[in-house]
């Protein structure tokens, strides 16, 4: 999170978390359930730090990220992707040449938007777009939203940090991402282009290919899609 100390560790932390996992075969429910486990690690080893550089006499320190997850869960069906995100950092699918964002941000310009009062040009240029509402590493730990999408769906996933795409447009990551043909590239190519647009926040991008499965002619609805833990996971009572 820019403007606070140290984000950088936040988010080496949360790697450093997910990489611990191993890559058992799971359904959406457990998936979720290490997702959550994974996260609150993430916030609990936040806030140990946050006490110690109190102790030490930083009182004002503070550190947190967003985080944005893929992991590929066994539900009835086949295959699927599960999903989650946490603050303003995003996930998008490619197919057929159409890019979608799959998340919804947490972020304060985002809930104006909902409620009508800005409209989404003006959330680019809005005095206060980098206000999120949910992060790791604030008082309380923040829920992560799910989204469930059948593997055959999406062509190509996209992890970025607002860095991307706060500073080249949805149209521009599509149009990047449909021209180079290896996801390395393409994920290099998106971090350059938003670099170029100026660079005015850390621009981080993972692209993932999906290959070796048939079409299965499903549609992706984002709205019937989204997962609420107490609605389809049951992880909270």
């Amino acid at each position: 999170m820019g403007g606070h100390a140290d984000g950088d560790v936040a988010s080496r932390l949360v790697i450093e978390e997910f990489t611990r996992l191993d890559s058992p075969s799971c359904s959406s429910r457990e998936g979720a359930e290490l997702v959550i486990a994974t996260l609150r690690a993430c916030h609990d080893r936040l806030l140990e730090l946050a006490r110690a550089k109190h102790a030490a006499g930083e009182t004002d320190w503070f550190s947190g990220t967003t985080a944005v997850v893929a992991l590929v869960v066994e539900d009835e069906g086949g295959p699927k992707w599960l999903l989650a995100n946490l603050g303003d950092s995003r996930i998008y699918k490619l197919s057929d040449g159409e890019l979608d964002q799959v998340s919804t941000d947490h972020s304060l310009v985002q809930e104006l938007h909902d409620a009508g009062e800005i409209s989404a040009a003006e959330m680019r240029t809005h005095p206060r777009r980098n206000v999120i509402t949910r992060a790791l590493g604030g008082a309380s730990f923040a829920q992560p939203d799910f989204f469930l999408l059948p593997l055959t769906s999406a062509e190509r996933i996209v992890l970025c940090s607002d860095g991307v795409n706060g500073m080249i447009d949805d149209a521009e990551i599509g149009r990047i991402l449909t021209d180079a043909t290896d996801p390395r590239d393409a994920a290099e190519r998106v971090v350059q282009a938003a670099v170029e647009a100026g660079g005015e926040d850390n621009a981080t991008a993972v692209v993932v290919d999906v290959v070796g499965l048939a079409r299965s002619g499903q549609v992706y609805d984002s709205e019937q899609q989204r997962m609420s833990l107490e609605e389809k996971l049951g992880a909270l009572p």
